[in-house]
């Protein structure tokens, strides 16, 4: 039977009442835990990043749309130097996302218990603290991502189809946060297609959705035309990286991205959406996607946007399951109670920082967020070294974003200047022609390739946080090169580099 009931065109399904103060008070204690941890440790790289970009604004990168460098400029600008602001909206958004899995049990059928369950499964888990604790483009696109999938929920149980309207604001913003969004909304209409309901697609308002995201993202496609469109390459580095394990680590990494003790919540919720003929859709939209990713060589965290639908559905399947005695009541409390314990030591910065190694294993971004002002320190004793001659007339190169962050960030109060790095959207922002002196190397382990850029270099330093913390830039070298064995402008577009 059908979890809803049969839905027909331009009918309207009553709904269950909406658990509407409880959600809103689980939904703001998320956010509240994010933003009263959010000032320990240090910047992400990735955050570093994101700064320098939002002084850079433009209509895309070559790695992301414009939306989150936008934010973080925001935020810098209302608090500069402020963690708690800079990561404000992540926490804001990763809230709203637990509101939105609870609103999403509803549209399913689920009444007022099952909604709490399903936000409170969201709300611990590791998709949730972990991204967002930082600033991340992943942050949002789970948000637009559950967004677009209760909007189109609604659309079915209500018949209203002048939802696709708002539906496709939704995906047009979210496109300028991250193209998973767009992938996802192709997944919903290939399963709409497949099981139906079909008359969602013969609607007018979907092609008016359709023109309403297509001119929010028009900007950043016009950009990327404009730039050779560098996304593609960047799509095709990831592929190559096998990060979490590549193809073979992709399902078994779902098992650990809500929670190991929630598995059984989101499989029931998967099971129960493909036996309710209304809803099936948003099933087969999770396998197309896991079929796409594992053929295209994608993240395994790139499925987390649909967490949220099959966490709402699982919601319901929980809560039948709850009517059979308070014991099945006691375990899910504790399976919650572990997952939120388990995620917060993981996700959020609540060990010292020499406490971190256990942690890397499972959550590798956790030491991505320690060290950089010591780093910076110890590329600036290197710097300082050289003659104030040659000073005026070298420069510091870095091997990733990273490292250029933070000596944007930290190194101006210690007599560094700005500096290049051949990496992402660095690559355009600052180009070193006319800087014929020497150069402090950050990064460049690989002889061979150090050798073929810059010829004879000293090493000078090598990084180290200070903690034995086995983060990336642990053990970096800092080398001093003579000068740039060619002209910049022949060098720079060798030293570039998308990943």
């Amino acid at each position: 039977m059908s979890v809803t009931g049969t839905v027909r065109r331009g009918a309207t399904s009553t709904a269950r009442p909406t658990a509407r103060g409880p959600l809103l008070v689980l939904a703001g204690a998320v956010a509240a835990l994010l933003v009263a941890t959010s000032w320990r440790y240090g910047y992400h790289r990735d955050e570093l990043y994101f700064l320098v970009a939002g002084r850079n604004l433009d209509w895309g990168y070559p790695d992301q749309p414009p939306l989150t460098p936008l934010l973080a400029r925001l935020m810098d600008t209302v608090a500069p130097g402020s963690l708690v602001m800079l990561r404000l909206p992540s926490a804001l958004a990763a809230g709203a996302t637990v509101l939105v899995t609870g609103l999403l049990a509803r549209e399913l059928g689920g009444g007022t218990r099952a909604q709490l369950i399903a936000a409170a499964c969201t709300g611990v888990s590791a998709m949730t603290l972990v991204t967002g604790h930082i600033v991340s483009t992943t942050t949002y696109d789970v948000l637009f991502s559950a967004l677009l999938c209760w909007l189109v929920a609604r659309v079915v149980r209500t018949g209203r189809t002048s939802l696709l309207v708002p539906a496709g604001l939704v995906l047009g913003l979210g496109l300028l946060n991250k193209s998973l969004v767009g992938v996802l909304a192709l997944a919903l209409l290939g399963a709409l297609l497949a099981v139906g309901p079909r008359w969602v697609l013969r609607s007018s308002w979907l092609a008016a959705g359709a023109v309403i995201a297509g001119v929010l993202v028009a900007p950043y496609l016009v950009w990327q035309s404009l730039n050779g469109w560098p996304q593609l390459e960047m799509t095709r580095s990831i592929a190559a990286e096998g990060d979490q394990g590549g193809r073979l680590g992709f399902l078994p990494f779902q098992l650990v991205l809500i929670s190991p003790l929630l598995v059984p919540v989101w499989v029931a919720g998967l099971v129960l959406l493909w036996r309710d003929r209304s809803h099936r859709f948003l099933a087969v939209a999770w396998l197309l996607l896991v079929v796409f990713y594992l053929a295209t060589g994608g993240k395994a965290y790139y499925l987390a946007g649909l967490y949220p639908v099959l966490l709402g559905a699982g919601g319901i399947a929980a809560d039948r399951w709850l009517r059979d005695g308070p014991a099945r009541a006691r375990l899910l409390a504790g399976a919650l109670a572990v997952s939120l314990a388990v995620g917060a030591v993981v996700g959020l910065a609540v060990l010292p920082a020499r406490a971190l190694p256990p942690v890397l294993a499972l959550n590798p971004e956790a030491g991505e967020q320690v060290g950089w002002p010591r780093y910076v320190d110890q590329v600036a004793a290197v710097w300082n070294e050289l003659p104030s001659s040659q000073r005026s007339t070298g420069l510091v190169l870095t091997r990733n974003y990273g490292e250029a962050g933070a000596i944007d960030r930290y190194g101006p109060a210690r007599g560094l200047p700005p500096a290049y790095s051949g990496h992402n959207g660095y690559a355009d922002w600052r180009v070193p022609i006319g800087q014929a002196g020497p150069i402090v190397l950050v990064g460049y382990a690989q002889d061979a390739e150090r050798g073929r850029l810059f010829g004879s270099c000293e090493r000078r330093a090598t990084l180290d946080n200070g903690l034995g913390l086995r983060n990336d830039e642990q053990g970096v070298p800092v080398w001093v090169c003579a000068r740039a064995p060619r002209p910049w402008s022949e060098l720079w577009p060798e030293v570039t580099h998308l990943d």
